[in-house]
């Protein structure tokens, strides 16, 4: 087995190992995660990754190692968008807290899976058809533009596909039955509300997907860096979750500022046949990008409550 090979097999052994840490000893049970708990857990996947970042300059060398960086801090700042549709999707369907960390830890196995998909779909099509990258980054570029333009997001569970097929073949309850997706009534089995919220965060992450997967091929069409780098941005989405919900309203111009980072990164992947735009130049980009619509976020939050007060 060559070193690549055992690059991919540590690497899912740890996730592994650290989904069953995570559902078996300190999620055994159902419990509302509070801001300190979910502080710490952003804290510990943040490290993990730089750790990670640090074992992959030493393994592949630098290049390697700025181009996880700059995919993670890309999919990481992208995931910052599932948030607000996390918050809509929970609110919708009246989730209780207690029950929010068991959707989104099955939402999120779900994510690899798909997510591994569409890395390497998207790697292969860019090593076969060449001009795939320009349908990538032209795709990239409509999209932040759509974003900056799309003020009000909405969603409608009804008009969901998937939602609509399951209910056709699958009876759902009108009630919860505790965190159980299946439960039994007068010996016939059906679907709780629960299932469908599942369904609802599955239906959306791969929505994202699709917009996220070509952003960090424009970094690295290295299907390991891709991978990695995406695993790690999802593995902390839930504690980013319950860590932001309750101030996401101050991040006004977020969205502006992810918006600019697709058309940015839709744009390198345009030019990339006139000029390769240099990792530690896009790092850099990126970087300003999202600082500049943070501190601009936060200082109209500020100047909003002194004008209330």
């Amino acid at each position: 087995m060559d070193d690549q090979m055992w690059y991919w097999v540590l690497f899912n052994v740890f996730v592994l190992a650290m989904l069953a840490l995570d559902l078996g000893v300190f999620h055994r049970k159902s419990h509302e995660v509070k801001m300190k708990e979910a502080l710490i857990w952003s804290a510990v996947w943040i490290c993990l990754a730089l750790i990670f970042n640090v074992l992959i300059y030493f393994w592949l060398g630098e290049k390697k190692a700025l181009e996880f960086l700059t995919g993670y801090v890309i999919e990481k700042s992208l995931s910052v968008d599932n948030i607000f549709i996390f918050i809509m999707v929970f609110t919708y369907f009246h989730v209780p807290a207690i029950y929010q960390h068991k959707i989104l830890f099955w939402g999120i196995i779900g994510a690899l899976i798909m997510r591994a998909i569409f890395i390497f779909a998207g790697v292969a099509l860019i090593a076969m058809f060449h001009w795939t990258v320009y349908v990538f980054g032209l795709f990239l570029i409509l999209t932040g533009i759509k974003m900056a333009l799309q003020k009000d997001k909405k969603i409608e569970p009804d008009k969901n596909p998937a939602i609509r097929l399951f209910r056709r073949y699958f009876p759902v309850t009108d009630a919860y039955d505790g965190s159980k997706f299946l439960t039994r009534v007068n010996g016939k089995l059906l679907a709780t509300p629960m299932m469908i919220v599942l369904i609802v965060i599955e239906t959306t992450d791969l929505i994202f997907a699709v917009d996220s997967i070509p952003a960090i091929l424009a970094i690295t069409t290295d299907p390991f860096i891709v991978y990695t780098s995406n695993v790690f941005a999802i593995l902390g989405l839930r504690a980013l979750y319950f860590a932001l919900a309750g101030v996401m309203q101050l991040f006004h111009y977020l969205a502006y500022g992810l918006s600019a980072v697709l058309v940015f990164v839709g744009a390198k992947m345009m030019l990339v046949d006139i000029y390769k735009i240099p990792i530690q130049i896009s790092l850099l980009v990126i970087v300003l990008i999202l600082t500049v619509s943070i501190v601009a976020s936060v200082m109209r939050s500020r100047s909003m409550g002194s004008r209330s007060s």
